[in-house]
């Protein structure tokens, strides 16, 4: 049973217990306590309209009642079993049934966890070793994916720089970093070292910026020209962009993708997805000991997640859900670029109409550098008083979801309107 106490006695607490004061996720300096549709409570009983939705899972909104139900009637049978289960078997034919390059996949318990897999799989697959990796793509804690991912000074490419401790200089070699949406560098980069790279990994949208037209279906070119596979991290924008993720939204289908955040229903689980013939690579009996890929997970296939995420889908499959969706990520912006043209501030709104951020700067990003380029003093500010006036976001990165209603929007009109005035 939890103790009651105030927001600051949980962040004491917090301090005494866990580094840094927190999970190593979001701020520290707030404790949430419940959520509930589109809001969510601190501790001390302060309301939001949230635009974090858990940094994305939550799509629907928290305590949707369909997904709370079906999770109720899956507890009493069980909460893992670390063997196959009905759940498990119906929530993979689903993702197959809607992801294009899914033929086949194996669960893990978070898209990091996946994307590991992901680039180990492309490593079993060509036999080689390199991997080709975006500056300020995120791509989970492992060390390949540590690599240029927040790099606070400028290497020339294709140098990767590590961002953490802890990580071997032999890994580092092992990477090679391009500039996103940079079709011409990526060119000469395989140019030089096709024949050693096992994979391409990209997220279709990096981070919030959009990729420019013709981006990814060169990417798509260039890994077939040398026997490259491409490897789309679709756990944010998997079911998020389009049922069937950025690769439908997109119309460029790559040979493996991983999938996490909506799968789950707001339960830990994520995917590796495939054709066939490279999920092989999982199957001893298919490929061999020399070309197996281990892979084992606690949880992973959990039915109490598995439950949550194919009543998820079933609701996002219903008419006119991302249609919604998209309407409502179009309002917000409105209003964010509304109140900042009044304000006479320069600004840009990056991203997609479901994942998007405000950008303090007088053109529009197209990378890592350019977004890295904005005021950051005002972007503070900006979040600062947002949250004064009630909106839970991250820094960077504003999430819509289904659950918003009238009186969230007004609540996010004003705030917004707040904000710009502030700078």
């Amino acid at each position: 049973m939890l103790k009651i106490g105030t927001q600051d006695d949980w962040i004491a607490r917090a301090r005494a217990v866990l580094p840094a004061g927190g999970f190593g996720n979001f701020d520290p300096g707030i404790v949430i306590r419940e959520g509930q549709g589109a809001r969510v409570w601190d501790e001390d009983g302060r309301e939001y309209v949230d635009y974090l939705i858990g940094s994305g899972p939550m799509l629907l909104g928290h305590s949707h009642p369909e997904v709370m139900e079906a999770v109720m009637a899956q507890l009493p049978k069980g909460q893992t079993f670390f063997a196959n289960n009905a759940a498990g078997i119906e929530l993979a034919e689903e993702i197959v049934r809607a992801v294009p390059c899914a033929e086949q996949l194996r669960f893990v318990s978070s898209g990091g966890e996946a994307d590991m897999y992901a680039i180990r799989l492309a490593r079993a697959v060509t036999g080689r070793d390199k991997i080709v990796k975006f500056e300020g793509g995120y791509h989970g804690m492992s060390a390949e994916a540590q690599m240029s991912l927040a790099p606070t000074r400028a290497a020339n490419f294709p140098q990767a720089i590590p961002d953490s401790a802890g990580i071997p200089e032999s890994v580092a070699a092992e990477m090679l970093i391009a500039p996103f949406n940079d079709p011409d560098y990526i060119r000469s980069l395989l140019a030089e070292f096709g024949d050693q790279i096992a994979a391409i990994i990209v997220e279709p949208l990096q981070r919030i910026v959009p990729p420019e037209p013709g981006f990814l279906e060169l990417l798509r070119a260039e890994a077939d020209k040398y026997g490259i596979l491409l490897i789309f991290d679709e756990v944010v924008t998997g079911f998020r962009f389009a049922y069937g993720g950025a690769q439908e939204y997109y119309g460029v289908t790559p040979d493996i993708a991983t999938l996490g955040k909506l799968i789950g229903g707001g339960f830990p689980l994520a995917a590796i997805v495939a054709r066939a013939e490279i999920m092989a690579h999982f199957d001893k009996a298919a490929v061999g000991a020399e070309g197996w890929l281990m892979q084992l997970g606690t949880l992973s296939g959990n039915p109490v997640a598995s439950v949550a995420g194919l009543k998820s889908l079933e609701i996002l499959r219903r008419e006119g859900a991302y249609e919604r969706l998209r309407g409502l990520g179009r309002q917000v912006m409105g209003f964010a670029a509304d109140a900042l043209d009044e304000a006479g501030v320069p600004y840009q709104i990056v991203g997609d109409e479901t994942l998007f951020e405000v950008i303090f700067t007088e053109t529009r990003p197209i990378d890592y550098r350019q977004v890295l380029g904005g005021d950051a003093a005002r972007t503070a500010r900006f979040n600062a008083v947002l949250r004064e006036h009630g909106i839970f976001k991250s820094p960077g990165k504003t999430y819509p979801s289904l659950a918003l209603t009238e009186a969230d929007l007004a609540v996010t009109k004003a705030a917004y309107q707040a904000a710009a005035a502030a700078l």
